[in-house]
């Protein structure tokens, strides 16, 4: 699904620049450091970010000509889907995996999350990279900290009211709930541009006001009012749905750390990560539709790392987790929003008797 100045990618988000000689990780980043995983794909993103541009252009080209017709609220999955590749670009800009250069991968990030989406790179940069650097730990992810959702029985324990009830039944709310996501991450952005300084909201207001402003513009010349809501409630429906569907997988029903664990604590960068995530099996479609991210812990391993290698470095990955001992999480999609869900239904359980 964690700033002095606009953030900038972390080239190598979470990992020790240089690891210790005999650290478990240490082999394993030669090997994949060695067969050139690590170089840029370049020109691999840059058809990918023309494609996704031009798809966006035809999809609101065909809004333009089906007018005022509630058919146009069928073009509101297309849409969807193709915001969620924007997001998957603005994600990977923020790791450093598109581009070298810090400036040039700040400014994809800008384009596809703040101008496009209306999503602020600052929130999403800094939200994520807490997320990254400690997983699933309830004292230090910001994923698993208490919200509408919570993650653990101690968590669990401390609800009341409304949050009492939604927590008994949070599984089965958890994907009718995703369907608000889509607006919550646009005012989870404009609520930090308090917390930004100066210079931040500078650039960043500006290019979120510009993105609500076109996207009203574009929806009341287009259809009634009535109808351009309807569109714009639809939209941020399918499109939260989405990219949570591609985050729920990943971490939920893995290890959580616990802080008072010495053992845990202890954990070096190949456990924490490995341990605390779970990959999805899947062809081209699963890949597709998940933005890469279905290689969970190659990705989590290597944020830097360029999409189209993930799948790449699994072999060597997967060796030398078997050549330790450590517990590879591969399942499928389907398999891997039930173990989601039951966790979660088992958090709520003692809030049920």
């Amino acid at each position: 699904m964690p700033q002095a100045t606009m953030p900038q990618p972390a080239p190598a988000l979470g990992v020790p620049a240089e690891p210790r000689a005999g650290s478990e990780f240490a082999p394993l980043l030669r090997t994949v450091r060695g067969q050139g995983l690590l170089d840029r794909r370049t020109g691999w993103y840059a058809a990918r970010i023309v494609i996704n541009l031009l798809a966006l252009a035809a999809t609101v080209t065909a809004m333009v000509f089906t007018g005022d017709n509630w058919w146009t609220l069928a073009l509101a999955l297309p849409l969807s889907v193709f915001w969620a590749r924007s997001a998957f670009l603005g994600h990977d800009a923020g790791h450093g995996q598109i581009t070298g250069g810090k400036r040039a991968g700040r400014l994809i990030g800008l384009l596809h999350s703040d101008l496009l989406l209306g999503m602020s790179y600052a929130w999403w940069n800094d939200k994520h990279n807490r997320h990254h650097a400690n997983p699933n730990h309830v004292d230090k992810d910001p994923d698993v900290g208490v919200g509408a959702l919570v993650w653990t029985q101690r968590q669990a324990e401390h609800r009341e009211g409304l949050a009492r009830w939604l927590t008994r039944n949070q599984a089965r709310l958890f994907f009718p709930m995703l369907l608000l996501e889509g607006i919550a991450l646009k005012v989870y952005g404009f609520q930090d541009l308090k917390r930004q300084t100066r210079r931040e909201r500078a650039v960043e207001a500006p290019l979120l006001l510009a993105h609500t402003a076109g996207y009203a513009t574009l929806l009341l010349t287009v259809m009634s009012p009535g109808k351009a809501l309807t569109f714009a409630l639809v939209h941020h429906a399918l499109f939260g749905l989405h990219l949570g569907m591609t985050f729920a997988p990943n971490h939920k029903g893995m290890e959580m750390p616990d802080p008072d664990d010495p053992e845990a604590s202890a954990w070096g960068h190949l456990r924490r990560q490995v341990l605390t995530s779970r990959n999805v099996r899947g062809g081209p479609l699963t890949d597709w539709f998940l933005g890469g991210l279905n290689y969970q812990i190659e990705h989590h391993l290597f944020p830097n790392m360029p999409r189209p290698h993930l799948k790449l470095a699994q072999s060597a990955v997967r060796a030398h987790c078997a050549s330790l001992g450590i517990p590879y999480a591969e399942t499928s999609l389907s398999d891997s929003y039930r173990q989601a869900l039951e966790h979660m239904h088992e958090v709520g359980a003692p809030l049920r008797k």
